[in-house]
């Protein structure tokens, strides 16, 4: 299977691939004896590369894919200047340095994603790509068949036009009211955001799916490993356009 250049030198360990696409930029990574062009793709099982002069040494890496059930009160990254508790730190026997995909407020909890796969990672936050993402949010007080409309017409947040979101009402009792909201992107706080643009408060958000991927029985504070199929799928459905 043919590989974008690129891509072969950051899997190879030797430099990640930005800094790859300027050396190729320079010519200074040759493919079989020719000087390669940004673009360029090879076949790692036939195709010699040499950065310099000197060949690059392929082996694949595996990668670790995980999916968590994130707490209340972790932040979604990997290390924080105020000892503040983060995800990573739930991930007890992950020998793996991964990374939070995307992320989940302080006080949100539900599906987080995490990987040290760069490329899945990118694919997933880039936004071409707009996997659907299922949020429960209970909100207090009912909500009017106005605030429902509102929600889901056309909205601006923070200046930026955000794509559709679907709404379904759920639950409601003295305590509140529960919506099922499913978006296209995640904008920084945009449920919160649009809650409060139409007069709601929310009380508690959690992540319930990211596409077909869902969190099932998996406890709040724990994790599992993705399995093949479910890379596979989310590869498939993040695949570029050519």
């Amino acid at each position: 299977m043919e590989i974008r250049l690129q891509k072969y030198i950051s899997d190879a360990g030797l430099m990640s691939r930005r800094a790859a696409e300027e050396e190729i930029k320079n010519g200074n990574v040759s493919v079989n004896g020719h000087v390669a062009t940004l673009g360029t793709k090879i076949n790692p099982k036939t195709d010699t590369v040499a950065y310099r002069g000197k060949r690059i040494k392929y082996e694949k890496r595996e990668y670790t894919y995980i999916m968590m059930n994130k707490p209340r009160g972790y932040l979604s990254s990997t290390t924080d200047d105020r000892g503040r508790k983060c995800v990573t730190d739930l991930l007890v026997g992950v020998d793996a340095r991964v990374y939070p995909v995307g992320r989940l407020d302080l006080i949100s909890e539900g599906m987080l994603l995490l990987t040290d796969d760069g490329e899945l990672k990118n694919r997933l936050t880039h936004p071409s790509h707009s996997l659907p993402k299922l949020y429960r949010v209970k909100v207090g007080g009912g909500v009017s068949e106005e605030q429902l409309s509102r929600l889901t017409s056309p909205m601006f947040i923070d200046g930026y036009e955000i794509k559709p979101v679907t709404v379904v009402l759920g639950e409601s009792d003295e305590s509140g009211t529960v919506m099922k909201m499913t978006l296209l992107e995640g904008r920084n706080r945009q449920i919160r955001k649009m809650c409060e643009e139409v007069g709601l408060t929310v009380k508690r958000l959690s992540r319930v799916s990211i596409g077909t991927l869902k969190l099932n029985n998996l406890p709040v504070g724990k994790w599992r490993y993705l399995s093949a199929e479910e890379v596979e799928y989310l590869y498939k459905e993040t695949k570029r356009s050519k």
